[in-house]
């Protein structure tokens, strides 16, 4: 499986997580031009959501919210703005979540991990 459709696989592992623990998802793969994307904006109740996947098979290189280094944070935050303009988002709670997928090369699942608030 290359990168591509391991990633994408991992979206949809945590979409299906999210909703388990009754996420409702919003949006996915919301892309701001050239300035990047959200790979799934979600509510948990009264909170709304920015949430990046990151999709590993191994710690080889440590673990997959370490993957998520400042400059991509930033990047979220500035499309999490331009979607909450968009989408009249005002006085409501929002926090940033990553979703670590731990799956092997065949697709199967190994572990999932939400880290709330990770940034």
């Amino acid at each position: 499986m290359n990168n591509r459709s391991f990633g994408t696989l991992g979206e949809e592992r945590a979409k299906e997580y999210l909703e388990h623990k009754g996420y409702r998802i919003l949006d996915c793969n919301y892309r701001v031009g050239r300035l990047g994307e959200i790979d799934i904006v979600a509510r948990d109740n009264d909170t709304l959501c920015f949430i990046e996947v990151k999709t590993r098979s191994n710690n080889r290189f440590g673990t997959p919210a370490q993957a998520v280094m400042p400059q991509k944070q930033a990047t979220i935050i500035k499309i999490a703005q331009i979607y909450m303009q968009k989408y009249k988002y005002y006085d409501i709670p929002v926090r940033f979540d990553i979703v670590e997928i731990f799956m092997d090369r065949e697709g199967n699942t190994r572990d999932v991990n939400l880290l709330k608030n990770a940034f």
